[in-house]
């Protein structure tokens, strides 16, 4: 079964660095059954997207505005996204969220905007160690998932993947096992099937993220109920990156 692997580079790579690693990824991925989608710097955006031309490569941004245009110093909006080439943009990562204090609202509007203009969105959702330790995770999920989608129709759902990325495990080495992802794959199904229906909670697709890797991949992207991964520090090597895609 195909799957879907993206890769967030985060801050990090300038444009050589960036053009090294697309040499060197493309070919090593070229027979991949999987959908690959590579999320680079904004100032790479462009270059990348030149280079997957002949490829089956997909591009992702990290961050979107949640404004469509005006006096925002700083921010790319969805249309700019839209007219370099990207298919898929991150909503609410736990970085976005916690370092630049980005909230439920603020993410809402940014998913709004990115569907306006035809992108994919990847929600991303997740519990805290205090939240998960505590036995509150299923509320923070739930609230994380309804808000984030609050406004939407059924329709628009299959563009949202929602990515899941326990924040305790992010860069920790702390591993969920199957059970624990299997429990929050149910609680985002079943709250989608309580917001919209059941055949759009059976449908929604979701990716696991936190500290993935070559070695645990597998066991994570064939967890039930898994559509594929998104991979963070571990997509900064092309050979690293390139063995998951090939999972």
């Amino acid at each position: 079964m195909k799957k879907l692997i993206f890769g967030n580079f985060k801050m990090n790579m300038d444009l050589k660095q960036t053009e090294e690693y697309i040499d060197l990824f493309l070919p090593k991925v070229a027979s991949s059954k999987n959908e690959i989608a590579v999320f680079p710097a904004f100032t790479n955006l462009m270059f990348a997207k030149q280079k997957f031309t002949a490829s089956k490569i997909l591009l992702g941004a990290q961050n979107l505005s949640a404004e469509a245009s005006g006096a925002y110093t700083g921010e790319v909006s969805a249309s700019m996204l839209k007219s370099v080439g990207v298919n898929y943009v991150l909503i609410g990562h736990s970085e976005r969220r916690k370092l630049f204090l980005e909230k439920n609202d603020c993410i809402n509007k940014k998913i709004k905007s990115a569907l306006s203009q035809g992108l994919k969105v990847v929600l991303c959702v997740g519990e805290t160690k205090y939240e998960r330790q505590n036995k509150k995770y299923k509320m923070a999920i739930e609230k994380e998932v309804v808000d984030g989608l609050k406004g939407l129709y059924e329709n628009e759902l299959k563009n949202i993947i929602i990515a899941y990325e326990p924040i305790w495990s992010i860069g920790t080495g702390v591993l969920p096992n199957g059970k624990q992802i299997e429990e929050v794959v149910q609680i985002i199904r079943e709250e989608i099937s309580k917001e919209y229906s059941i055949n759009a909670g059976k449908n929604i697709k979701i990716l696991y993220g936190g500290s993935v890797n070559s070695q645990n991949a597998r066991q994570f992207a064939y967890v039930d109920g898994i559509s594929g991964l998104l991979v963070g520090g571990a997509s900064l090597k092309a050979d690293e990156f390139a063995k998951i895609c090939n999972i």
